[in-house]
């Protein structure tokens, strides 16, 4: 390799400075990308990078997360090969200088991501490619009569026994209990429902806030009453739970009852995934299954087959989990079937396969808010024969 660590040192500090001129920027990726000695590579980028640190004052997880900021803002994206295995161990240091690399440079974390706010997207949709979802769900009452969230006008916009049901400004959905005088009214029950290309999130009868994903249900009683609080759901869900000793919340799934008392967990329980898979992030929630039953600590997952196998996983990527919630595809050594079903889901498409269904694994990640074109971008650099034809997918 002719490159010299201070001429690649040089090149990491123009670009992450956003002074690099597009030779400068075409010889860093050729570097990376064109180099046969993979060894010789990774101990000439650690070297260089951490020259660059300690010239930096070292940089400190603020300071690499700001380095990462200005990298990934870049107006022009060029995805070029997912980075290689080796170099990950040395990931948080390369953050500014690799990440842009592995074709993640789509992806904008700013304040849009921490904290989505409702898409706007339009009702045409370009040729060969696909519009990312938004905020859409359907909201099916006790007598059977549905509104459609997206097109409801702020306020209230149902009334179901003594609570009502109110959309605010920001588009979320909250229940309004005893805002009614008819104490004597039994609660009755309610189904807020996510198509494909839709997500939305709600404020339950207690508090507790849901967010829904794509394909995904939620059924809850307009006001908890007994000795918990039972909800049922489909597809995947995040909830942040109102802590209330005396009523246990309770979530039930095709698969398995998860019970909880107050605390931050996600469970995915699509039908079309062979595994089920409840994440807790904070508190306790203790997951059956049959014989099957577990406690889970924060970091923790239980995974549950249909075919009854299940287990509890350590020191899981809590972050790999909420992804979704944050507006975000992130895939750490993901199968491409599993990558192509989240498409299907948040794109409203069809996957169609031409042979047999390729045996890759990808890691990275990009906005939610990309069309699915730039999606497919990305996997075409693990090797994929990959296009968007009418409302399909399909992969060679």
């Amino acid at each position: 390799m002719s490159t010299s660590r201070l001429r690649l040192q040089y090149l990491f500090e123009r670009h992450y400075s956003k002074t690099a001129t597009p030779q400068e920027r075409a010889e860093l990726f050729a570097v990376i990308n064109a180099s046969n000695n993979d060894e010789e590579l990774s101990a000439l980028i650690k070297k260089s990078w951490d020259d660059l640190d300690a010239s930096n004052d070292i940089f400190g997880n603020e300071k690499s997360e700001r380095m990462l900021q200005n990298v990934l803002r870049a107006e022009q994206a060029t995805p070029v090969k997912p980075i290689k295995n080796k170099f990950r161990k040395w990931m948080p240091l390369l953050a500014a200088a690799i990440l842009l690399i592995t074709g993640v440079a789509l992806y904008q974390r700013d304040k849009s991501v921490e904290k989505p706010k409702p898409l706007v997207t339009k009702k045409k949709q370009p040729l060969n490619d696909a519009l990312p979802g938004g905020n859409k769900a359907i909201l099916t009452l006790a007598n059977g009569k549905t509104i459609t969230l997206d097109d409801a006008a702020d306020g209230t916009i149902a009334e179901q026994g003594n609570t009502l049901v109110k959309k605010t400004a920001e588009g979320q959905i909250i229940y309004n209990t005893a805002a009614l005088d008819d104490a004597n009214s039994p609660p009755v029950l309610n189904t807020i429902t996510t198509p494909r290309g839709g997500q939305y999130q709600i404020a339950l009868p207690d508090g507790t806030q849901a967010w829904l994903n794509s394909a995904s249900s939620i059924t809850f009683p307009t006001r908890f009453t007994g000795n918990n609080r039972e909800i049922s759901i489909t597809g995947e869900v995040y909830f942040e739970v109102t802590k209330n000793k005396h009523l246990p919340f309770e979530v039930k799934t095709h698969r398995a009852t998860i019970e909880v008392l107050g605390t931050h967990f996600n469970v995915m329980a699509y039908d079309d995934e062979q595994v089920m898979k409840t994440t807790l992030l904070e508190g306790a929630v203790k997951i059956s299954n049959g014989n099957f039953t577990a406690q889970l600590k924060p970091g923790q997952q239980a995974q549950t087959t249909s075919k009854g196998d299940n287990k509890v996983l350590n020191d899981v990527d809590l972050d790999d989990e909420i992804a979704w919630k944050n507006g975000i595809f992130q895939f750490r050594d993901a199968k491409i079937d599993v990558i192509l079903r989240q498409a299907a889901r948040w794109y409203d498409v069809d996957i169609k396969y031409n042979h047999q269904i390729p045996n890759k694994e990808f890691n990275g990640r990009i906005s939610r808010n990309v069309k699915a074109s730039q999606l497919l971008e990305m996997l075409k650099y693990a090797g994929l024969d990959i296009s968007i034809k009418g409302n399909s997918i399909i992969v060679n």
